[in-house]
């Protein structure tokens, strides 16, 4: 399949390089003709299935190929989690913040809200960093149909592993106290609510991170699985994570929704909503 996906993308860019533009406009309108004419028996055959409860069965293990995963993709039937879009959508921004001397980190989502931590020229109340938040919110909007807003965290913390001595004692609203640091298995991971949100915790080598407890896969709970060699394996559908950061294996460009996470006093804090 990565084969074929490599003759896919290199016909492209030779057609996008073709001289002549009523070549390259039929080329690329044949290349839209048959995807359009694949995609209704595709969705057509997803459709039967979901509709049967043994085809539904069947089409999460389906689904679980590369190949098959791959081809669904393309053709829109499914598509990434919001994180993963969200983190896309601001990568094509990016390159501009920088040129103009800033950056921005995408913190979390919260409902239809992206919320991100705006770095360098952008963090400030100038026309131009004005300008660059209208940026960011245009790219997260128009390039996530979940998100509707954002809200940025001039000086917010970021989901990131922060040594004990660097933390103070004063408890930001927003941060909540998790379990001890004693209670998270080593090389595993452990359930932790907060009125209707769920996490699991992960303590890979003494490093924690927490993770809003649903797989991207279908959003089931994942802390009946276990950790394997630092990999979370759901165990559902044994969609796979890299338990430190999240990403997932079985699908690349996925990826477990983090939190904010700080250690203070050997518990764990997570930041359920924002200051």
């Amino acid at each position: 399949m990565i084969d074929a996906a490599e003759r896919v993308d290199s016909a492209a860019a030779t057609v996008r390089a073709l001289p002549d533009d009523a070549a390259r406009t039929a080329a690329l309108e044949l290349v839209s003709a048959i995807e359009e004419f694949h995609k209704p028996a595709l969705v057509a055959i997803v459709k039967a299935l979901r509709a049967d409860p043994r085809g539904k069965e069947l089409l999460f293990e389906l689904v679980d190929d590369p190949d098959v995963r791959a081809v669904f993709a393309l053709h829109g039937i499914i598509k990434a989690d919001p994180v993963t879009r969200a983190l896309r959508a601001l990568d094509t921004v990016r390159p501009y913040l920088q040129s103009h001397g800033g950056d921005v980190e995408l913190v979390e989502l919260r409902g239809s809200t992206a919320v991100v931590k705006l770095l360098g020229s952008c963090n400030g109340c100038s026309m131009s960093a004005v300008t660059l938040r209208e940026g960011v919110e245009e790219a997260l909007v128009n390039g996530v149909d979940e998100i509707t807003a954002i809200e940025v965290l001039e000086n917010a913390p970021t989901p990131a592993f922060i040594p004990v001595e660097s933390l103070g004692r004063k408890r930001s609203t927003g941060w909540v106290a998790g379990p001890s640091t004693s209670e998270v298995p080593l090389g595993g991971m452990l359930r932790f609510d907060v009125d209707d949100h769920s996490f699991v915790i992960t303590n890979i080598e003494h490093r924690f991170a927490v993770f809003r407890n649903a797989c991207v896969h279908q959003g089931m709970t994942l802390d009946g699985g276990m950790i394997d060699d630092g990999v979370i394996v759901c165990p559902w559908h044994g969609f796979r994570f890299e338990a430190s950061t999240g990403e997932c294996i079985s699908a690349p460009g996925a990826q477990l929704t983090p939190m904010p996470t700080r250690i203070d006093d050997d518990r764990v804090w997570v930041r359920v909503r924002a200051d």
